[in-house]
């Protein structure tokens, strides 16, 4: 019987138990699959394949003996067609069912000639895609900016699905809708401006905190694509500011998950000078003298892990940004850790969106509008390289990022990023924090406070996050020393990588050794360079050294240390 490929047929309306189990299945897959196709919503990224089949079978990749056996209960299936796709079936239908009468049968259901017209598009389509494929094209954005030839290529009803598909993502009401943070926009456009003053009167500097917006802040020079703080434009003897202090009622993007009680953003000379390049940068994006093919410049900011790039920078070029000219830049997105945030400078609000839709989703989908903005992405709390959606066409982009290298590298290359590199908070800096934090309180204890944290700071180096609370420092200073102390000469210099620049920051000892400062090497293009983080670590790292090193080796990596290199910007 198998032989000859007879049919076994079966008497209607009384299956045998396996196949009622095999239809009961067959039809309970459907079932989940349609409930899938219903909830599943692609996005502006998604591929031009995922968006046509919505997660749905594919039709021409289904087998006929299960279309058979689903749809018209089994009748047809024999051994030799059994693992037949449907695609090769209706090419030659004669050839896989030799039975004429039940083929005739088959191909009069209103089943066989829907199947058929399916197949006959899905076939059609995957032609399309491929043609899309071979000229880069495969989401949607990608054939919206591709020539007009390109979109002319595809069967026009391959056109009219993918011009119906981009107008339902362009449209609001498809996506799901973010939660709305009610307050917070007014809280971080109207935080509260006081600032530290540095008075030299012969005998010393003395600080004073002052009110508001300082009435002069720092000047800066141009060198090659950024600046650096012109110290000759100052005034001997005035009052210059030596930091000024940012607090928005309900805090940080940064914390607003854990709803921490540190509300305050410092801004130093530092973190100053890495907005004015920002501001920069979009002057020359916005100038009427631009060129055509003109496109927002892309940075990293990179700075030695601790030091508040996340607190500090992150927050005030995100305060900065809402206060740049909403017509010219109406948007801001900031993306720290799980957590993403979109701006509205119009509305006035900001939204938080987690996963589904994406932040570079709704970001394309202002961009397909004619939406300009900007996006703080925060690779700090992130532990991952931005996607490779961001930014999308038309819109600036900033990367926080500790010194590793392993984590910027590949979106650097991508984006044609630009570098700027942060230095550490200097003494005074930390002195004018220590000033502002116990302003209240006597100036005895506001000097004992001092003594304290700059003792601190001494032993493992101006980290923010381990010098102003005794347990984050005795855990600080505890590991740096077992991380010494529990390493050989060669581990030290080999994992260090002192007096390097761009080295990959990604082990143990350089995160607690380390700190990076700016250097300019070549064409005055600035770069990271590693030197170790404080005098004590310093004494402590070179005596170990020198106790197993030869005497030539131990010099060569002195000099290293000292940072015998290109002009240093500390």
């Amino acid at each position: 019987m198998k032989e000859k490929d007879t049919i076994t047929p079966l008497a209607r309306g009384k299956p045998n138990g396996v196949l009622t189990q095999v239809l009961t299945e067959a039809r309970r897959e459907a079932e989940e699959r349609l409930r899938r196709t219903q909830e599943m919503k692609f996005t502006i990224s998604t591929n031009i394949e995922d968006v046509h089949f919505k997660g749905r079978a594919r039709v021409n990749e289904k087998k006929l003996s299960d279309y058979l056996t689903r749809e018209l209960d089994g009748r047809g299936v024999v051994d030799t067609n059994r693992d037949v796709l449907l695609e090769e079936f209706f090419k030659d239908p004669t050839k896989y069912i030799r039975d004429k009468g039940a083929l005739n049968e088959i191909q009069a259901s209103g089943h066989y000639l829907s199947m058929k017209r399916a197949v006959k598009g899905e076939v059609i389509f995957d032609e399309d895609i491929r043609k899309l494929c071979d000229k880069g094209v495969n989401n949607l954005p990608g054939r919206s900016l591709a020539a007009a030839e390109v979109k002319a290529a595809v069967h026009k009803s391959t056109k009219h699905f993918l011009d119906a598909a981009l107008e339902e993502v362009r449209n609001p009401t498809t996506t799901i809708a973010p939660e709305k943070l009610e307050g917070y926009y007014e809280s971080v456009y109207n935080a509260r401006w006081h600032h530290v003053v540095e008075v030299s009167d012969g005998k010393g500097a003395g600080m004073y905190v002052r009110e508001g917006e300082p009435p002069q802040s720092w000047t800066y020079k141009k060198v090659d694509d950024t600046l650096e703080k012109d110290d000759g434009a100052e005034q001997s003897g005035a009052a210059r500011p030596r930091l000024m202090v940012l607090t928005p009622d309900r805090g940080w993007p940064y914390s607003w998950k854990e709803d921490e009680s540190t509300r305050d953003c410092y801004v130093n000379c530092e973190v100053e000078r890495a907005w004015r390049i920002v501001r920069n940068d979009l002057t020359e994006w916005f100038s009427p003298h631009r060129g055509t093919y003109f496109t927002p410049k892309q940075r990293l900011l990179i700075g030695t892990p601790g030091i508040g790039k996340s607190v500090n920078a992150g927050s005030y070029l995100l305060y900065q940004l809402l206060h740049y000219d909403a017509e010219q830049l109406p948007m801001v997105a900031y993306v720290i850790g799980s957590q993403s945030f979109l701006f509205d400078k119009t509305t006035k609000t900001v939204s938080t969106y987690r996963d589904n839709p994406r932040i570079e989703d709704v970001v394309n989908i202002f961009f397909f509008r004619g939406v300009k903005g900007y996006c703080i992405y925060d690779a700090t709390l992130a532990c991952r390289q931005p996607s490779a959606g961001l930014p999308c066409k038309g819109w600036g982009m900033i990367v926080v990022t500790p010194p590793d290298k392993n984590e910027y590298e590949r979106w650097t290359k991508k984006m044609d990023a630009t570098a700027i590199v942060t230095n550490c908070p200097e003494e005074n800096d930390v002195r004018a924090m220590c000033i502002w934090m116990k302003r209240n309180r006597p100036l005895q204890e506001q000097a004992e406070y001092w003594k304290e944290v700059r003792g601190r700071m001494n032993n493992v180096g101006p980290i923010l996050r381990s010098i102003f609370d005794k347990q984050a420092y005795d855990d600080r200073i505890k590991a740096c020393q077992q991380a010494v102390d529990g390493s050989t000469a060669s581990e030290l210099e080999r994992n260090l990588g002192i007096g390097c620049c761009y080295l990959s920051n990604d082990n143990d000892l350089s995160r607690k050794l380390l700190k990076v400062v700016r250097v300019r090497r070549g064409n005055n293009i600035e770069s990271p360079l590693n030197l170790l983080v404080s005098p004590h670590l310093e004494r402590e790292t070179l005596s170990r050294l020198d106790n197993e090193m030869k005497q030539s080796d131990f010099i060569f990596f002195c000099f290293e240390v000292l940072g015998l290199c290109p002009t240093i910007y500390y």
